[in-house]
């Protein structure tokens, strides 16, 4: 298929990258050129403008960081696609930010469904990302093809743009605990005089076990924190989780904690660095 992807950040790139490994013809734009710029040298289009890269779209995937990102792509590009083109709203903008572009959608006469990518740069580089999927399902099976490319598996949150993205702020509140726990739980055990990755041995195989614990908590060991998931997103996402909490009648509790401790880590200089970093708060 024909597929443009605008935002080639950490997650954008990997998804153009898969999509391209899968046989797409693929076109891609960045607001920073240099960004794209190496996805052209393996067979990709890179657009100098968003208008250009949607021209000959059949799918068009929003890979951008927060809703006035997607707001500005959209209003630049939305009359430039043919009028058949699926638009995907892939970026984590919360459920006002979801309003926000379906009512822009709506203004332009798009096709919009959503598909949230649950997963972090390097399942987007393999094509095993989770795609938690929310749209009409007549429409959702035509990008099948396209979310076969990217995800490991897709699960469709419903037909409703909107249902998509709470799933993925439940996901990432997940995602931000877990992180988080394994931190404190590290911490604690030095603080106790212990060597921390006892901790890690002794969770090993038990019902409470979890491969992303041993994942972060391993970085958080070595003081290594490559960015698969940088720390400032997850802080970006914690307040859209938040927001939605409160506006449902959810207790903000654990949030309001998580906030403050990644508040700390990105404090220290570890806002680029990834989520494991969360760890040097405690």
């Amino acid at each position: 298929m024909r597929v443009t992807v605008l935002g080639t950040g950490a997650m954008g790139a990997g998804v153009a990258g898969s999509l391209l490994r899968e046989g797409h013809d693929v076109t891609v734009w960045n607001r920073s050129h240099d960004r794209a710029a190496p996805l052209g040298e393996r067979g990709a289009t890179v657009a100098d403008d968003p208008g250009a890269a949607v021209a000959e779209a059949e799918v068009v995937l929003l890979t951008l960081f927060d809703t006035d990102a997607v707001v500005d792509v959209l209003e630049q590009a939305a009359g430039e696609a043919p009028a058949d083109a699926v638009w995907v709203q892939c970026s984590t903008v919360g459920v006002e930010g979801t309003e926000t572009v379906v009512q822009i959608a709506a203004k332009y006469g798009i096709t919009l469904v959503e598909a949230m990518m649950l997963g972090t740069k390097a399942p987007a580089e393999q094509g095993t990302l989770t795609m938690l999927a929310a749209g009409p399902s007549a429409v959702l099976d035509r990008i099948d093809p396209v979310l076969d490319a990217i995800g490991a598996k897709t699960v469709r949150a419903g037909e409703r743009v909107g249902e998509g993205t709470a799933l993925k702020l439940a996901a990432n509140a997940w995602i931000a605990s877990i992180t988080a726990a394994t931190g404190q739980s590290l911490a604690v055990a030095k603080g106790l005089g212990i060597d921390p990755a006892l901790f890690l041995e002794a969770i090993d195989g038990s019902a409470s076990d979890s491969p992303y614990a041993h994942t972060k908590g391993e970085s958080m060991l070595s003081g290594q924190f490559p960015a698969q998931f940088a720390l400032d997103g997850l802080r970006k996402d914690i307040g859209l989780i938040t927001d939605a909490a409160r506006a449902s009648g959810v207790s903000t509790t654990l949030l309001e904690a998580l906030g403050r401790v990644y508040a700390d880590a990105s404090a220290a200089g570890h806002g680029d660095d990834d989520i494991a970093a969360v760890g040097t708060a405690f």
